[in-house]
């Protein structure tokens, strides 16, 4: 009988779960846990994503979409979801909902779950507002340059749609962030290409 990729606490009660991974025979993903063999993939962690924030309207936006294409290692407390204009969903304190307008090529369904695509949970990245004024954070910039690293979001792309922003709030400071970003060396990878700088 197949076992499930996934285990949470409807599985089995959290101490043995917890107990489990310090025995090495479980690792956290997420809200829930797997098999150390068990690749860690965006299907994997979109999955996780779903039992956590369950309803199918609900995106997986800016640092949990970033956790889930493997930009950053755990994924934020709260989990960042986005819903379209409208949408109304109940969600608990620990879920930080935002309303956004998102294009039908800004989400895409991996694990069962919408996630924001690398490119626009970048955009988003460098779009939302700083802790203080003008503030880039260093989770939030390290998240960006891992998208543009593991060759999910190409640059110049990116810029160009930050450009076509226009007057939307907080373009100028996203266009101020995508330039600050230090640059990137992507050394060269068998199978994926020469080494490239980018900015």
């Amino acid at each position: 009988m197949p076992t499930p990729r996934l285990l949470t606490t409807d599985d089995w009660p959290e101490p043995e779960l917890r107990a489990a991974v310090l025995a090495g025979e479980l690792v956290p993903v997420g809200w829930c846990w797997a098999s150390p063999a068990e690749p860690q993939d965006p299907a994997l962690r979109s999955r996780a994503f779903t039992w956590r924030v369950p309803d199918r309207r609900a995106a997986a936006a800016l640092l949990t979409a970033a956790w889930i294409w493997g930009a950053v290692a755990r994924p934020p407390d709260p989990v960042e979801v986005a819903v379209g204009l409208r949408v109304r969903v109940g969600a608990d304190p620990g879920v930080r909902l935002r309303e956004v307008q998102l294009g039908a090529d800004d989400v895409v369904v991996t694990g069962g779950a919408q996630v924001t695509t690398p490119e626009r949970t970048a955009l988003d990245l460098l779009r939302v507002p700083g802790t203080g004024a003008g503030e880039f954070d260093g989770v939030r910039a390290v998240a960006v340059s891992a998208l543009v690293a593991l060759g999910l979001v190409d640059v110049e792309r990116l810029a160009d749609r930050i450009t076509a922003l226009g007057t939307v709030p907080m373009a100028r400071q996203a266009e101020r962030r995508l330039r600050a970003l230090p640059p990137l060396h992507v050394p060269e990878l068998p199978g994926v290409g020469r080494g490239t700088d980018l900015r």
